[in-house]
């Protein structure tokens, strides 16, 4: 479910007509609101009282609006220049946050291994405020294995990790390249990291061990676009 006007008018936007659209019936006439029903066909959106939506949603009733959707399974296609690797991340608000980062910094596609939160909970699809919608999302994906086959292929694996690296700021990282973040208590697993070909650790003079996994993706990845705004 895409819960409130943002995240239903991304979808409709960027991927089409969702299968029902549910409107509060106090919520009818607002403007946003209207503009989604009126993209609709009519039989396809069903306006409901605020206590049957809020039996329905996550969401309190006064967001007014949500749409129903298949779940979108999008395929492994052939690596690109920009990915982002997610290794067992397990808070959906964290996945969501990342997703959110990823496509506002250029990520082609982020893959995300068996054990990851789910992509499209209603959690993490708040947190990414439409931006599943604006990268390829592939879930259940043998990160190890993929990694080390982008790495034949003459790609950069770079494995996020505070123990035997480089600073992230020091470290050569050319494109194409794949960022491998971990999950939040174990970091990355012992098989991507052993598919890395690079190490990158960010420093923290301040003295914390360690950053929150949506935080840490944010700093490599506006880093590497950093660089390739500089080198353009």
């Amino acid at each position: 479910m895409l819960e409130g006007d943002h995240l239903v008018g991304v979808y409709l936007d960027r991927v089409g007509r969702p299968e029902t659209l549910v409107v509060v019936e106090d919520r009818a006439a607002d403007s946003r609101i209207a503009t989604l029903a009126a993209r609709m066909p009519p039989r396809d959106v069903l306006v409901v009282r605020a206590a049957l939506f809020a039996e329905l949603a996550s969401v309190p009733a006064d967001v007014g609006v949500l749409a129903v959707i298949a779940t979108p399974h999008a395929q492994l296609s052939a690596p690109a220049r920009r990915h982002l690797l997610l290794d067992d991340l397990q808070d959906p608000g964290n996945v969501g946050t990342i997703l959110r980062t990823a496509a506002a910094a250029g990520v082609t596609q982020v893959l995300m291994s068996k054990h990851c939160a789910f992509a499209w909970s209603p959690k993490a699809l708040r947190a990414g405020q439409g931006a599943h919608f604006l990268t390829a999302i592939a879930e259940d994906v043998d990160l190890a294995r993929w990694a080390g086959d982008f790495r034949a292929r003459g790609g950069a694996v770079v494995a996020t990790t505070a123990r035997d690296a480089v600073d992230l700021y020091a470290a050569e990282v050319r494109e194409p390249w794949a960022v491998a973040i971990g999950n939040e208590g174990g970091g990355l697993s012992p098989a991507l990291l052993a598919a890395a070909t690079t190490r990158v650790a960010i420093p923290m003079p301040g003295g914390t061990e360690s950053l929150n996994a949506a935080a840490a993706a944010a700093v490599v990845l506006f880093e590497l676009v950093r660089r390739r705004r500089g080198a353009s």
